[in-house]
């Protein structure tokens, strides 16, 4: 029997510069995705889209970050689990500016239907100079859905650097949530990067980016042969989309477009000699 996973992708908008206004408008997407969509497994919203940033508008502040940062459990996660348990689904409800000690990370969260925290990660890989969050120090995570899937999760940038996306598929990912909030025009290659980790790999990816008031959208979902299963315009968009988890399984074994099994050829191969340069590299 085939493990069916309904996704939904929240192409969506913060109120600018105001995240009290912007967590109840995520509240209100999710109680109306609930009952429009009411077989939705795993619901993806974008990165910083709780921090109601909108860098094309006025407002906000040089230390917004700071201002605006929060613990892990804290006041923003307790209300985003108790939406997530009455909605009774997962919900990557995409990242927020994490205080932890004197750092500030750009974190992303997994709730489970029951309210719990499922799992955290801190981006790897800050969009420098632009972005001056702290850096993770521990690999992006996989999280079980039951009898759905494993879900691993990596944030924007992160996509441009294959060994997050392969770590992930390493620890068992079948479907990869990335939130993201691209407002530039290397949203093309960001698409385009999507396609090739999902292809690499042979995963879907799911990259659900945030509006702004200028930006491209373009959220974009890709199955494991790097199909694009649907791809947004500027707006707000809710877009769902129906997987069979089994089809990562079955990629993998059969071959992409039924010839190439890189990721079999990947583990069956000198995978010591491949990643050698990267122990053997020396920082200065």
């Amino acid at each position: 029997m085939s493990r069916i996973l309904t996704v939904l992708s929240a192409q969506v908008a913060p109120v600018p510069w105001d995240p009290p206004a912007t967590l109840d408008k995520f509240e209100d997407h999710v109680r109306v995705a609930r009952r429009a969509f009411p077989d939705v497994d795993l619901m993806v919203f974008p990165e910083l889209y709780l921090t109601a940033v909108d860098g094309f508008t006025s407002g906000g502040s040089a230390d917004w970050k700071r201002r605006v940062a929060e613990e892990i459990p804290g006041p923003l996660t307790d209300r985003v689990a108790k939406i997530a348990a009455r909605a009774k689904r997962w919900i990557v409800a995409g990242s927020i500016n994490e205080r932890r000690g004197k750092k500030i990370h750009n974190t992303a969260i997994a709730f489970s239907p029951d309210g719990e925290i499922a799992a955290v990660y801190r981006k790897l890989f800050p969009w420098r100079p632009f972005e001056d969050a702290d850096p993770g120090a521990e690999p992006a995570p996989v999280f079980e859905i039951p009898g759905k899937g494993a879900v691993g999760m990596m944030i924007c940038y992160d996509g441009w650097f294959p060994e997050v996306a392969r770590g992930l598929a390493l620890q068992g990912a079948e479907l990869i949530a990335q939130p993201t909030a691209t407002t530039t025009p290397d949203r093309e290659e960001e698409v385009v990067l999507a396609r090739a980790n999902a292809i690499v790999n042979q995963v879907f990816v799911f990259n659900a980016n945030m509006v702004s008031t200028f930006g491209p959208g373009r959220s974009v979902g890709v199955d494991p042969e790097g199909r694009v299963l649907f791809e947004a315009g500027a707006g707000e968009e809710l877009l769902v989309e129906v997987v069979d988890m089994d089809r990562v399984a079955e990629i993998r074994r059969r071959g992409t477009r039924g010839v190439s099994r890189p990721w079999q050829h990947f583990l069956d191969g000198p995978r010591d000699v491949v990643l050698r340069p990267y122990r053997a590299r020396r920082t200065t």
